[in-house]
């Protein structure tokens, strides 16, 4: 008899939540089959589920206790779960596709340098290489409207470092793990500095303040400290521009 797949799996979180997990490092089919499970649980409107939400690899749900049995709700996952894979799925509808202008190197992101040469890049390919790949937004967390980005070419799978760097300010863009980081406050950091921005991702004073959604996508296009400082003088959106991908 062959062994049952290890993956999805279902676990209990705390008295009223359920885990949906995908797998236990983060992949491009694990985000995906999180994002499309979050998106079908948010299509099936069951009654009782009061929240979703995804982390890298997995999607979470809350219940109304006295709506829904933690059996009921378990055994309706187990259905939803069976009716594809869901590592194949779509993404979810309404995502976007967002240009933000970035600054790479010079003394505003100023460990360009080291993380090229740990990706075993110069400079201008590392550049390069950042600039012309699409990321996803794999998940919000951290910090408010924090996106996660990735996948990275497999040569910007470099570790973080072993000291932390005091300060990056927000807009920054940062690198480890063939992962991106844009920052949305001044935070300490062990990723590497590699590029500064001039968008605003936390908006508390909007009705919706995180700008960069899961799912969405983004390229980091190069530009000049002159630019990117006119456009954070007179652009609220620090020149970054966005069209709802098909």
């Amino acid at each position: 008899m062959s062994a049952a797949p290890q993956w999805p799996r279902i676990a209990t979180l705390g008295v009223d939540g359920f885990l949906i997990s995908f797998g236990d490092r983060l992949s491009e089919p694990a985000n995906r089959a999180a994002l499309a499970f979050r998106a079908a649980l948010d299509q099936a409107g069951w009654a009782g589920v009061e929240e979703t939400s995804t982390s890298l690899t997995s999607a979470y749900l809350r219940f109304d206790l006295m709506s829904q049995t933690h059996a009921a709700l378990r055994d309706r996952l187990e259905k939803l779960l069976s009716t594809r894979d869901w590592t194949t799925a779509s993404l979810p509808e309404g995502r976007r596709l967002w240009r933000i202008p970035t600054v790479y190197g010079t003394d505003q992101a100023p460990q360009l340098d080291e993380a090229a040469s740990a990706a075993g890049l110069t400079r201008d390919e590392a550049i390069a290489s950042i600039s012309a790949t699409r990321v996803r937004v794999q998940t919000i967390g951290f910090a408010p409207g924090q996106p996660y980005l990735g996948e990275l070419p497999e040569c910007w799978d470099i570790p973080r470092q072993t000291k932390l760097s005091d300060n990056v300010p927000a807009g920054a863009l940062v690198v480890a793990i063939r992962q991106l980081v844009l920052f949305s406050v001044t935070t300490p950091t062990g990723w590497r500095h590699i590029g500064q921005t001039a968008f605003r991702l936390f908006r508390p004073e909007a009705d919706a303040p995180f700008l960069l959604r899961p799912g969405d996508e983004v390229l980091f296009t190069s530009t000049t400290p002159d630019k990117l400082e006119n456009m954070r003088n007179n652009d609220p959106d620090g020149g970054a521009t966005s069209e709802v991908l098909p």
